[in-house]
């Protein structure tokens, strides 16, 4: 039964077909979401939990919709029973990060056409003081408000003119260019503004293209990544609550606690205390500067990219504090023995066109012993410092603990009727 219900997961993930389709504020997409509630990364959390950074993010959000007038005044509105909190994942939303995703953001709406369903994420805000780094400014404001009145009328443009956009030709071409598609995504952003920029000129005023076009080239090469985000969430709830299945279907941080899902076991989150990232520093910063891991973009690994993918991308191992591109085949190599099969979709030029590792396997990660890896960014642990390193985390055995002993509840459960 667990073998047949893993490979029912395993073809749905592997046979997912993102397509982006749309931009259209949370408000005009999420069930049972109003103006008073806030999106986050991670597995459940209360305001007072949460790490800096991201009640940073939510002083922002707040300011944004216009709910409070300045950080003061939002601090003591996000304390109070006023504003309800829930995970990013419960809404099929993913947010890199802090993950804060409000009632007017623009979200980009991803359909995996193989399944019917649907995922959000939020439109990468580039570099600087960023909401996602737990930035409040006048800058971080000016800029979502930019995002939300400019931005994302102009990629509804384009996308209802193309009438979608398929995301797995992107994705495909991108890791074969060197993206791991987690902490690189200067192929796949490129690819992608490749793809519109004719039409975004068609369909905009030139001062509107003008705009748009500096923010899509200057230094951002991360702007792919929400897409990505958006396409592999697609992927992974078309492969959720599948009885008896123990592959994964979400690695999520908030900053104190890193959680998974397992496709059998419905909507319950394990959780563990979120791990330091150990990587490489930025000049002027230490591991006492930094956050423990944060953000939903782990989704990137339960679909077989960012570390799962490091054969694919040997160009950031410095950037990472790997040791050298041997180490990069390694890390591959040992995702492997953790996942129930390979992503035809996805292959690796350098490994023979083998497919990425997919499907990580709660019961292949307890006789193994061994955690899946994620690449990410190091947020610094005070708000608005941001970014200060990049590296490698791995997911505590501890929560793989706890799920298998409620999956052999489960799966004894499903046996006795």
């Amino acid at each position: 039964m667990i073998s047949t219900a893993n490979d029912l997961a395993l073809q749905r993930l592997k046979n997912a077909s993102p397509r982006f389709v749309d931009v259209k504020q949370a408000k005009d997409l999420l069930p049972d979401f109003d103006k008073y509630t806030i999106l986050h990364a991670g597995p459940p959390i209360k305001y007072l939990d949460m790490c800096a950074p991201m009640q940073e993010a939510v002083h922002a959000a707040l300011i944004y919709e216009d709910l409070a007038v300045d950080r003061e005044d939002a601090k003591l509105l996000a304390s109070s029973s006023k504003i309800k909190y829930s995970p990013c994942h419960s809404k099929g939303v993913v947010g890199p990060m802090t993950g804060v995703t409000s009632w007017s953001m623009p979200l980009l709406v991803v359909e995996n056409t193989d399944y019917g369903n649907y995922a959000y994420s939020t439109i990468n805000e580039g570099a600087g003081d960023v909401i996602r780094f737990g930035a409040c400014t006048d800058n971080t404001i000016k800029r979502l408000k930019w995002i939300e009145n400019t931005l994302a009328p102009c990629l509804k443009k384009v996308v209802d003119s193309y009438g979608g956009i398929d995301l797995t030709g992107i994705i495909a071409q991108a890791v074969t260019m060197g993206d791991e598609l987690h902490m690189r995504n200067n192929a796949s952003s490129r690819v992608f503004v490749y793809e519109i920029v004719s039409r975004l000129a068609q369909v905009n005023e030139s001062e509107e293209f003008l705009e748009v076009i500096e923010f899509l080239t200057s230094r951002n090469d991360q702007f792919f990544l929400n897409f990505a985000m958006a396409a592999n969430k697609s992927a992974a709830d078309a492969a959720s609550n599948i009885p008896g299945s123990s592959i994964v279907t979400a690695i999520a941080r908030n900053g104190v606690e890193v959680g998974i899902k397992v496709s059998g076991l419905k909507d319950e989150w394990f959780t563990a205390p979120a791990p330091a990232v150990d990587g490489l520093y930025f000049s002027g910063f230490d591991e006492n500067d930094s956050n423990p891991d944060l953000g939903d973009s782990a989704i990137m690994e339960v679909n077989g990219f960012g570390a799962f993918a490091m054969a694919a991308g040997p160009a950031i191992v410095q950037i990472l504090g790997i040791e050298n591109t041997s180490k990069a085949f390694e890390l591959t190599e040992e995702m492997t023995k953790i996942t129930h099969g390979e992503h035809f979709k996805y292959s690796v030029s350098t490994t023979n066109f083998s497919g990425l590792p997919l499907g990580i396997d709660v019961m292949k990660v307890i006789e193994s012993n061994i955690t899946p890896a994620i690449t990410t960014a190091i947020a610094g642990k005070e708000p608005g410092v941001g970014m200060i390193g990049a590296g490698l985390s791995r997911v505590p055995y501890l929560v793989f603990d706890k799920a298998i002993r409620r999956f052999d509840e489960v799966v004894q459960e499903l046996y006795e009727k």
